[in-house]
């Protein structure tokens, strides 16, 4: 499975330890840091990390933990 780094293009490879996962990958060529969100080998999103530590703080705020 692949996935783009959204701040640079570089093409990061995922094997399938990451079929079912939610978390954080770094991008080696610029060090960014992407939310992803994946299941049944299914990207289901990926963020720049920055932008999603900030819709989690938003729906905090807004009391949608």
């Amino acid at each position: 499975m692949n996935i783009r780094c959204l701040s640079c293009g570089h093409t990061i490879d995922l094997d399938d330890a990451y079929s079912d996962y939610e978390g954080q990958i770094k991008c080696y060529t610029c060090q960014a840091l992407l939310a992803v969100k994946m299941s049944d080998n299914i990207i289901r999103s990926v963020n720049l990390y920055r932008q999603a530590a900030a819709d989690i703080q938003e729906e905090e705020i807004r009391g949608n933990p």
